[in-house]
């Protein structure tokens, strides 16, 4: 009893709940919530358009905060919804556990006391011990698989992305989602990633009896949503996510600074620093406009290069450039294709000028940037050569 009162004075300063999805498991239904209540009466439970008798198994639990509807939607939006229901309810924390029997209410305690040693929002997930017998194969590759995408798309190593046994931080993580099926609980822990909430790995036990045990996982179906989910995660992270963390912690940086540690002392060989500094400039004055940053930066992490220098250069095209940039393309492009355009037209309205030569102007901006590239290139790699040999210690 000490324990349970412990406890509940952890959820009262915490403001948690639990909530319980659930879809067509009848059998290990009552028995998890019965455990689940013995740590908190503060439980809402989802029903996901079940089809076998849980309505009639719920109806002996008329404490609980209930939500019905007809039609099986997917575990995502069966979540969204609980999620909705205890912001509403004025929780802080949603702690949320399978409804086919697989988790233990007695590690309730066991998320309460990790949100207890934080000082900001976190989002805990229930670590299994997927080696243990009983776990099926499938489920052990699922989640290999699972933790190496999370890991490529948020750079967090973690043992189990999987389990759905987790606390969910309920005023940080996201609102928007795409998905609202399985999948959902891969976007909810990248997206919240992204959004700087930490995502952790906590231990929990785990227990797979296949006489009870109800799996609505669709192998070949859902590991292709999965995969389209992670596709389109991946390009996010490369088009905007990449961006714009990259462009957060430059603006952080004076140019005494940027040219201290990311020119002169940056580990980089001579080579793929002047490398990075001509595709920049290329980027920059190829008629990109709107997309310099994020194609720099996607090219810049494909090639394995200094995405610093390369932003960095790619800025080539300030405003005062602009004008000098577009004339010298429209001269070049003038040289194949006739056409008559004065600095001063340029000036007075660039735009105009390059919608009345447009063709000109492409052709001769490409022209421009990869000559600019070269002498760039050539001309860093020759200076960052000569200082770097000056800089060796003599024998």
């Amino acid at each position: 009893m000490p324990e349970t009162a412990s406890l509940t004075n952890s959820q009262s300063s915490l403001k948690v709940c639990v909530l319980i999805p659930t879809y067509n498991n009848q059998k290990t239904l009552a028995k998890v919530i019965d455990e689940v209540l013995t740590y908190t009466n503060n439980v809402i439970l989802i029903n996901d358009g079940s089809t076998d008798n849980t309505t009639s198994i719920l109806k002996n639990y008329p404490n609980i905060v209930l939500i019905e509807y007809p039609e099986n939607k997917g575990k995502g939006h069966a979540l969204k919804l609980g999620f909705k229901k205890a912001r509403e309810l004025g929780f802080d924390y949603a702690i949320t556990i399978d409804s086919d029997g697989q988790h233990f209410a007695d590690d309730i305690p066991v998320f309460l006391e990790a949100l207890h040693q934080e000082d900001r929002p976190v989002l805990l997930i229930g670590s299994r011990n997927m080696k243990q017998e009983g776990v099926p194969k499938g489920s052990s590759f699922g989640n290999r698989f699972s933790n190496f995408w999370f890991w490529f798309e948020t750079g967090i190593r973690l043992s189990d992305t999987q389990s759905g046994y987790r606390a969910y931080p309920l005023i940080a993580i996201p609102k928007k989602y795409f998905t609202t099926r399985f999948e959902f609980e891969i976007e909810i822990i990248v997206r919240s990633a992204w959004k700087g909430i930490p995502v952790k790995n906590i231990p929990i036990k785990v227990h797979y009896d296949l006489q009870e045990r109800v799996s609505h996982f669709r192998p070949y179906h859902d590991f292709f949503r999965i995969s389209v989910l992670n596709t389109v995660l991946v390009l996010i992270l490369l088009l905007y996510i990449k961006p714009r963390d990259f462009l957060r912690n430059f603006q952080k940086k004076n140019i005494r600074r940027f040219i201290k540690e990311d020119l002169l002392e940056s580990k980089d060989s001579s080579s793929k620093k002047s490398t990075s500094i001509a595709l920049g400039v290329f980027i920059g004055i190829s008629p990109f406009w709107g997309f310099q940053t994020a194609l720099v930066i996607f090219l810049a992490v494909i090639l394995r290069l200094n995405k610093v220098l390369a932003f960095a250069f790619s800025n080539i095209s300030i405003p005062p450039m602009i004008p000098v940039i577009i004339f010298l393309s429209l001269k070049i492009g003038g040289l194949f294709i006739p056409g008559n355009i004065t600095l001063e037209a340029i000036k007075e309205s660039p735009f105009d000028a390059i919608e009345a030569s447009l063709l000109q102007y492409v052709l001769g901006s490409f022209i421009l940037a990869t000559a600019a590239a070269i002498l760039f290139g050539v001309g860093s790699y020759l200076v960052l050569s000569l200082k770097a040999k000056n800089n060796k210690p003599t024998a």
